[in-house]
């Protein structure tokens, strides 16, 4: 195990999480490489993202659409702007091949809005690029183990 590698690696996912909990939309969407897909498939054993349904697929337009639509105060999903916290652990190199590391580990959301709280468990898979001395998002696949009924109206970023 390449334990700086992977400490590296964790630093740059908690980050990650606090941008989005904290609404950072502008420093999240720096994260990603210009190439960079962000995928939340409805079926979580789906591989082939292009020919089946998701409830996010977006590349760095839609990204982009996504935090416009989130910080606009247009959206009735996003009024009041929800409350989340959210706990990345187990995170694991899957492998790594001089130029792009694939990281997996399990996110667990905790959305707090107009007096209800729902949770979010997901196993996440980052494909992350080397980018000097620090790492670009280059695929994020969130799992949502509660798929099929887990999405109604969310108003943040998973």
């Amino acid at each position: 195990m390449n334990l700086p590698l992977l400490q590296s690696l964790t630093a740059f996912v908690w980050a990650e999480a606090d941008m989005l909990d904290h609404h950072e939309y502008g420093a999240w969407l720096d994260l990603w490489s210009p190439a960079g897909t962000y995928i939340v498939p409805i079926d979580p054993e789906a591989t082939d993202f292009d020919n089946t349904l998701n409830y996010a697929h977006d590349n760095t337009a839609m990204r982009s659409a996504r935090v416009a639509r989130l910080t606009s105060g247009e959206s009735v999903s996003t009024q009041p702007m929800a409350r989340t916290v959210r706990n990345v652990s187990r995170l694991r190199v899957l492998s790594d091949d001089g130029l792009t590391v694939v990281l997996r580990g399990v996110q667990d959301l905790h959305e707090f809005r107009k007096t209800h709280r729902h949770q979010y468990t997901a196993d996440v898979t980052w494909t992350m690029a080397r980018n000097g001395e620090g790492w670009r998002i280059e695929r994020k696949v969130l799992r949502l183990i509660n798929s099929t009924d887990a999405l109604a109206g969310i108003g943040f970023i998973l």
